[in-house]
C-alpha cells in the first residue's frame, strides 16, 4: 500500500460509515479495485481508520453532550445485542460474510430495494424524536443493527431505518445512528486492535500510512456527519436505495468472471 491508496481508504471508510450505504463493503470493494490485496497489514489499517470516523462523531458531538445526555441510556441499550451478537457471531462474520462475494452484492442490492419500498410504498408518517422511543423499542434498534453484521447492510442503515419503523424522524435517526456507532465501532475496532498490535508493532515503518488514513477518515467523516442530518431534513432514503442498485449492477458486470 502506497500513500495514495491509504488516503484513498481513508476517504472512503469516513465518508461512508455514517452513510446507509454500508463502510465494509466499500472498503472491500475499494481495495479489490486498487489491487490491494487483505493481508494483516490492511486488516489493521481498516481498524485504524474507522478509529478516525469515530473521533470525527465524538468531536462533533462532545459539545453538545448536556443536550444529548436522555439519548445516552437508551444508545445503551441498543449497543448491548449487537454487541452479543456480534462476539457470538465474531469468527463467522470473518471467515463467511467477508469472503462471500455473491452474497455481498446481493445483500448490498436487496437492502438498497428495502430503501426504495419503504419510502414510496410505505410512505412512513415520521413526527416522534429518538428520546422518545422505549426500551423494547431500543433493543429493537440493537437487534435491527446487529444485521450489520453481513457485508452489505450498512450499521447505519440499518439504525435509521429501524428508528423509521418507529415512526422517528429521519434526522433525528440519522443522529440517534451516530450515537450509537461509538461504543459499537469502539467495541469492534478494540476486539480486531488487540488482535492486530503484535503485527503492528513489529511494522514501525508503516506507522506514516496509518497516520494519513486515520486523518483522511477523520476528515471525511466529519464534513460527511454534518451534510447528512441537514440532508435527511428534507430528503429520503430513496436516493441512496438507487445507488446501491445502481453500484451492485457495475460491479457485477466488471467483475462477473470471478463472481461467477
Amino acid at each position: 500500500m502506497d500513500i495514495w491508496q491509504a488516503i484513498i481508504l481513508g476517504i472512503v471508510e469516513g465518508a461512508t460509515e455514517y452513510l446507509p450505504i454500508s463502510s465494509t463493503f466499500h472498503l472491500i470493494w475499494t481495495a479489490k479495485i486498487l489491487g490491494i490485496s487483505q493481508t494483516d497489514f490492511q486488516k489493521a489499517f481498516e481498524v485504524i481508520i474507522q478509529s478516525g470516523a469515530i473521533l470525527a462523531v465524538v468531536w462533533l458531538y462532545f459539545p453538545r453532550w448536556r443536550q444529548l445526555e436522555n439519548l445516552f441510556p437508551l444508545v445503551l441499550v441498543s449497543f448491548l445485542p449487537t454487541a452479543i451478537i456480534g462476539l457470538s457471531l465474531y469468527k463467522v462474520i470473518k471467515s463467511i460474510f467477508f469472503e462471500n462475494i455473491a452474497l455481498q452484492l446481493g445483500v448490498f442490492a436487496a437492502v438498497g430495494f428495502l430503501f426504495i419500498v419503504f419510502e414510496q410504498i410505505l410512505k412512513p408518517k415520521l413526527s416522534k424524536n429518538a428520546e422518545s422511543i422505549t426500551i423494547k423499542e431500543a433493543i429493537f434498534v440493537g437487534l435491527a443493527q446487529a444485521l450489520a453484521i453481513i457485508p452489505g447492510v450498512s450499521r447505519a442503515g440499518a439504525v435509521i431505518l429501524g428508528l423509521m419503523f418507529l415512526r422517528v424522524k429521519r434526522e433525528q435517526a440519522a443522529q440517534y445512528s451516530f450515537l450509537l456507532a461509538v461504543p459499537t465501532l469502539l467495541a469492534a475496532s478494540a476486539l480486531d486492535l488487540i488482535k492486530s498490535a503484535p503485527y503492528l508493532a513489529s511494522r514501525p515503518d508503516d506507522f506514516g500510512l496509518l497516520v494519513v488514513g486515520f486523518v483522511a477518515a477523520f476528515g471525511s467523516a466529519y464534513l460527511v456527519v454534518k451534510w447528512f442530518v441537514v440532508f435527511l431534513q428534507k430528503h429520503s432514503l430513496v436516493g441512496f436505495g438507487f445507488y446501491r442498485l445502481l453500484l451492485a449492477l457495475v460491479l457485477i458486470t466488471i467483475f462477473s468472471s470471478t463472481i461467477f
